[in-house]
């Protein structure tokens, strides 16, 4: 399970001793806003193996192929990427390039679901008799 509580508690940590060091040096309190976010998804990361293992247990039940699964966590991936990114444009006070990034995100995200959409237009229209 994600210890949420221990990452609530440093990222509240982090913000307090990050707005103090911005005061000071900007620089070094932008610093310790990323660093703060990597080590969280760093977190998020160790527990992936568990998600990984039930979705595929899930797909399997299912009797759903594994390329599902494949294409579930890419978008994930990719999503936290890039608001980890878009996050870290909006600390910086780059609003406008935190958005194309995010925009960049949502586009890479369709673009990996493609193959999925692909297969449930063929299924529907196996099913339609088509």
């Amino acid at each position: 399970m994600v210890p949420i509580a221990a990452i609530a508690a440093a990222a509240v940590v982090t913000a307090i001793l990050a707005v103090t060091l911005r005061r000071y040096h900007a620089e070094y309190g932008m610093l310790l806003s990323l660093l703060a976010g990597v080590g969280i998804l760093a977190a998020l990361l160790a527990v992936l193996p568990d998600v990984l293992a039930e979705v595929t247990a899930l797909l399997d039940a299912a009797r759903l192929p594994g390329k599902y699964a494949v294409i579930l966590f890419k978008a994930l991936g990719v999503c936290w990427l890039a608001q980890f990114a878009a996050d870290s444009c909006r600390d910086a006070g780059e609003s406008a390039l935190a958005s194309k990034v995010e925009l960049a995100g949502k586009t890479a995200v369709l673009l990996l679901s493609l193959p999925l959409f692909s297969d449930v237009a063929a299924a529907a229209l196996e099913l339609a008799g088509g």
